[in-house]
């Protein structure tokens, strides 16, 4: 464990003794109040049956209120990189708590690692707390530097974005000074970028907006940088880069934003100019209408906003402001973690958005290699691993697909138990919605009572099942006599009326209505009939697949996962999995929310795009 400020430090006997004391008692508050950040999310530990707050730790929804990172599961790549960000804002003294992976590349050495089980994680706080109690403090510490933290600049001209050089300097083809950016932004063509890039940090979980406003208008109007021009050729002609209606014969300013005069080239049109920059006209960038004038920044090279938003239309409340790019996620509460959301504000408008999942799965695969050891039972543990939100329906999945594909006739003496282990994991996995759902409204009541009844229905056995249906009714019942939650959730989220590709619960409740509310509803009333099933079924028990042996044939099945139909279609080979194809219902609702936010307030966007329960894992790549 190491802190930037290590409390053990060297002096006279009396000096250590003070330090040792104030060490032990800083040592000890530590030890007995843990907060920690869960990556990728409450989901995700929740699925895995983790309840977090029993072991004595606090959760928090930021970095910057917590000393202890919990890491559940393993992490992609990207998502990775997004703990590598949130563990570096945590305050010092921080620990890292690894539960059934390996630490990210980008990361130092767990500080304590366990399995992914409840057990596994109380007796590994236990030992933290332990460790922390007796001063487990680095007597010399390094502060943690990543390359994922290191931002690479590069310059660009303003006027002419293909041009991007290493290091600053002038632009071959008008002169400007080249500008900063970060390496990997995006300049749109005709030069002026009208996305403010802000640095955001909403990968903290901050719902305050706690953000670094770092205001780069590098990819903008680059009024600060003043080239000297000395062209003092005879017959020469100088415009402005902004302005190519003013020509002069001599070097000089533009009068209208102050702007150094570049030379003219021969055959250049006196009103027109390369990108149409006397008017503006942004083509891609008329975002509803929004068409970015003329910007005249004043003679001083100043860029008032006033003057930059002057021309354009009134937001819907009635403020004149600059359109925003702000990433929601992956690590957000209320949102699924590995869910990145973007929404382009105007005001508190969204203006657009999409979606993006860091932590999907691959929709196809093919000509897999026997070294990869994809046998039938590696490539069941191998899809239900990478799908922790709905593990038993991708188990189920793969179990049918490889039976039918040996010619294996339906399983009908385990169909009951196949059948209950379905409908449990529907349950389960629906009341952890509701928990999500109560974070993102801030009704602390629903997120506990939810996450609770998720906790107690993951591993039931159907007598206790049936014991938990007076619970699960009354939650009902209270949900109904919530009259805020209605008038919050009813209206907002409405499906377009051309939707398609709609599976499960969003798709069943388009026809009651197909708002926030209705998908509520539906998935209380699939709740009853997973309960119904449950009971007249067989015992629960986690899908097992037959003996197909060494086999080959080709397979598939469809199973309704709790948020929809998912299809996988798979070619085995002497027992291998050589080939599949996989199709999941996340991958269709992710593509319903650009329209779903365009034009909403941005606590209602949220808000719609939560009731999809849409599940990161589940998005196909």
């Amino acid at each position: 464990m190491t802190s930037d400020h290590p409390i053990n430090t060297t002096g006279s006997r009396q000096r250590q003794t003070r330090f040792a004391a104030l060490q032990k008692w800083v040592s000890r508050a530590f030890a007995r109040d843990l907060s920690c950040l869960i990556v990728p999310g409450q989901d995700v530990a929740l699925a895995h049956g983790l309840n977090v707050s029993a072991t004595g730790m606090r959760v928090s929804a930021s970095p910057r209120d917590a000393n202890v990172l919990l890491i559940v599961g393993g992490l992609s790549e990207k998502m990775g990189e997004v703990a590598t960000v949130l563990y570096a804002q945590m305050p010092r003294p921080r620990t890292i708590l690894m539960l059934g992976g390996k630490t990210p590349s980008s990361f130092p050495d767990a500080d304590v690692s366990a399995g992914l089980s409840q057990k596994a994680l109380a007796d590994a706080v236990g030992r933290l707390k332990r460790a922390l109690a007796e001063g487990a403090f680095a007597t010399s510490a390094e502060d943690f530097d990543a390359s994922v933290l290191h931002v690479k600049i590069e310059y660009v001209c303003p006027m002419h974005p293909e041009v991007v050089e290493d290091e600053p300097g002038s632009c071959p083809k008008c002169g400007m000074d080249l500008v900063a950016r970060e390496a990997g932004e995006q300049t749109p063509e005709g030069g002026h970028d009208h996305e403010h890039h802000h640095d955001h940090e909403h990968q903290s979980q901050d719902h305050d907006h706690d953000h670094d406003h770092d205001h780069d208008h590098s990819n903008e109007h680059s009024n600060e940088h003043q080239p000297e021009h000395a062209h003092e050729n005879a017959g020469t002609e100088y415009t402005c880069p902004m302005h190519p209606e003013i020509v002069r014969d001599e070097p000089g300013s533009c009068p209208k934003c102050g702007m150094d005069l570049v030379v003219r080239e021969d055959g250049e049109d006196e009103g027109h100019s390369e990108h149409e920059h006397s008017s503006h006209d942004h083509g891609e960038h008329e975002h509803g209408g929004h068409d970015h004038g003329g910007h005249d920044h004043g003679a001083s090279g100043f860029m008032s906003m006033i003057e930059v938003t002057k021309d354009l239309p009134r937001s819907a409340d009635g403020l004149q402001m600059d359109w925003l790019e702000v990433p929601f996620g992956p690590v957000f509460p209320g949102l699924p973690g590995g869910l990145k959301l973007t929404l382009t504000l105007d005001g508190d408008g969204v203006t657009e958005g999409q979606a993006t999942s860091l932590v999907g799965v691959t929709s196809e695969g093919e000509n897999i290699e026997e070294s990869e050891e994809m046998d039938a039972e590696t490539f069941i543990g191998y899809l239900s691993a990478a799908i922790p939100l709905a593990p038993v329906s991708y188990r189920l999945l793969v179990c049918l697909a490889i039976e039918q594909a040996a010619g294996l006739e339906d399983d009908s003496a385990n169909a009951g138990a196949r059948t209950g282990a379905l409908e449990r994991e529907r349950i389960a996995s629906h009341l952890g919605w509701l928990a999500q759902l109560g974070r993102q409204l801030g009704f602390a009541w629903l997120t506990q009572r939810a996450a609770t009844l998720q906790l107690q229905v993951r591993e039931a056995n159907r007598d206790s099942l049936a014991a938990l249906e007076p619970a699960l009714h009354k939650l009902t019942i209270r949900l109904g006599r919530t009259p805020l939650l209605k008038s919050r959730l009813k209206g907002v989220g409405l499906l377009p009326t051309d939707s398609f590709g709609l599976r499960g619960p969003v798709a069943r409740a388009a026809d009651e209505g197909g708002d926030a509310w209705a998908r509520l509803w539906q998935r209380l009333a699939e709740i009853s009939a997973s309960l119904d099933l449950i009971k007249s079924g067989g015992e629960p028990e986690l899908p097992v697949l037959r003996d197909v042996g060494d086999v080959s044939g080709t397979g598939e099945a469809t199973v309704d996962t709790p948020r929809g139909e998912a299809r996988l279609s798979l070619k085995l080979e002497r027992g291998h999995v050589k080939s599949y194809e996989l199709d999941t219902a996340c991958s269709q609702h992710i593509g319903l929310v650009p329209k779903l936010v365009e034009g909403q307030e941005l606590g209602d966007a949220l808000l719609a795009v939560g009731s999809l329960d849409l599940s990161p894992w589940e998005v196909t790549s």
